[in-house]
């Protein structure tokens, strides 16, 4: 304030000794007091208003902040106590072997060959399975065969019995024929049902003139009653 009023003293003393002068010269215009007095107040308030903005400190500029999104992770849902369990079991298996029942299974006759030997069952001609007899009836049995080696068959081939049931077989009766490769013909033997009631199996082959037999087994399967219509 004491500033203020020394300033504003300073501006007054120029208008004071220019009124206080002598006359003007003739022609000068009068000094007018008033004007003086405003410019003096204007170049006062100009000096205050420097003097101000000279003694106030600039204004440091303020960041602006963009705040920033937060993100809250959603909270997931922990397993209860009542949640329920899934247990996988591993089932057990249980093997088993089943006992195959049926007719025997006749073996692949191309692997039954002897040599250039070698016979095919082709179907039985006579007594099926199960026929029943009296004991000690006479009968014969025949087969259809074919020869599926590489030579002839020729006379004195025969019928060996190889297992089974003895039904009472007489002497083997040679072939008496010649019979080539791919050709087929009956074996015929003659057989006497047992003395005994039962059932009887009896199985057969064919064999060479040396007795090596060869082919496809050869069976026939009775019944032996006391009385029978």
């Amino acid at each position: 304030m004491y500033i203020v009023r020394r300033m504003l003293i300073l501006l007054l003393i120029p208008g004071i000794l220019l009124s206080s002068c002598g006359p003007q010269e003739p022609g000068q215009p009068t000094p007018d007091m008033n004007a003086i007095l405003t410019a003096g107040v204007g170049t006062f308030a100009a000096s205050i208003f420097q003097t101000q903005t000279a003694m106030v400190p600039p204004a440091t500029a303020t960041p602006t902040v963009t705040p920033t999104a937060t993100v809250t992770p959603l909270s997931l849902l922990s397993p209860t106590a009542s949640a329920t369990q899934f247990i996988l079991v591993a089932p057990q298996v249980t093997l088993v072997v089943a006992t195959p029942t049926g007719p025997t299974l006749t073996p692949n006759p191309n692997t039954l060959g002897s040599g250039c030997n070698n016979l095919l069952l082709i179907n039985d001609v006579d007594v099926p399975a199960g026929t029943v007899f009296k004991p000690e009836e006479q009968f014969t049995k025949s087969w259809k065969v074919a020869n599926t080696g590489t030579c002839d068959w020729v006379y004195r081939y025969h019928l060996v019995h190889i297992s089974g049931d003895d039904v009472g077989g007489m002497d083997p009766v040679s072939l008496g024929k010649v019979i080539p490769p791919g050709k087929w013909t009956q074996l015929t033997i003659t057989l006497r049902a047992p003395k005994a009631p039962g059932k009887y199996t009896s199985y057969w082959r064919f064999a060479d003139q040396s007795g090596t037999v060869f082919g496809s087994t050869l069976g026939v399967s009775i019944e032996v009653k006391a009385s029978y219509p």
